[in-house]
């Protein structure tokens, strides 16, 4: 598998180029409205808006916000400003240079790593009984994998409609009953819940590039897949409209706003 990765990410960044250079980003009004509330997005854009999705403010059953315990708030301000540090000082460096790779061959490799994790939101949907959203994905698998190049591309979406369907392990552990115990800030990952937490173990688990589950002379070595997950961490950012320091600025406490809005968020996709 590490040997085909390189060839994977060096076939995106040249079918890119060679599929024409990358639009300008025009200036985007502070004011623009989007989905979640952030900067507005070149119209016809479909770069993945997870990073965004992650703030959307969905409200709770009956349009009542959902509250979680946050009994370890000193704790988590601190890996809050942890986290921040990191971005500002090593993540948005990373990302201006990364930004010099044309945006089709950065959508490309986005295109390739989300190709690359459908066994998680495949597993994920399965285990909650949403077969149409398993078909759904493995139908998405199956086309990209062949017209679209091995990823590279999304002809599923462009030419047949289908969506990705997004799903993971903390989610099968909401389907089944489990609550977000209390809230938590993990160092490098972000907001989370105790039960979000106990779900990327099951991601993990079901991540090709683990291969913790089959044991090949290919497996990926611990430093390989941290260099691969940053990668894909940096290209996503590169493709966001900077929405973190938009909260930023808009926010009298930027802690509080996010740990409410993926709250909301995440127990809003629970219900999906």
């Amino acid at each position: 598998m590490h040997r085909l990765l390189p060839t994977f990410i060096g076939a995106a960044i040249l079918l890119s180029m060679l599929a024409g250079p990358s639009r300008a980003q025009d200036p985007v009004p502070a004011d623009a409205p989007s989905r979640s509330g952030g900067t507005a997005v070149e119209e016809g854009d479909d770069f993945d808006r997870e990073f965004e999705d992650d703030f959307s403010d969905d409200a709770g059953e009956d349009g009542e916000a959902v509250t979680v315990a946050d009994p370890l708030e000193p704790i988590n301000r601190g890996f809050f400003w942890f986290n921040d540090k990191l971005y500002f000082y090593v993540l948005k460096p990373a990302v201006k240079v990364f930004r010099i790779v044309p945006e089709p061959a950065r959508k490309s490799l986005r295109n390739f790593f989300s190709n690359l994790l459908t066994p998680i939101r495949l597993g994920s949907a399965l285990l909650q009984f949403k077969f149409k959203d398993a078909g759904t994905e493995l139908g998405r698998l199956v086309i990209n994998t062949t017209i679209g190049v091995g990823g590279l591309f999304d002809p599923a979406k462009k030419h047949f409609g289908m969506e990705k369907k997004e799903e993971d392990f903390g989610q099968v552990l909401g389907y089944y009953g489990m609550g977000p115990v209390f809230y938590i800030v993990l160092p490098f990952l972000g907001p989370s819940n105790l039960r979000d937490a106990a779900g990327n173990a099951g991601d993990s688990y079901m991540n090709p590039l683990s291969y913790r589950y089959i044991k090949t002379r290919h497996e990926l070595t611990t430093t390989e897949r941290m260099v691969v997950t940053a990668v894909n961490q940096v290209n996503s950012l590169s493709l966001d409209r900077e929405t973190y320091e938009m909260i930023k600025r808009e926010s009298l406490d930027p802690y509080v706003t996010i740990r409410n809005a993926y709250i909301q968020n995440r127990e809003g996709k629970i219900r999906e």
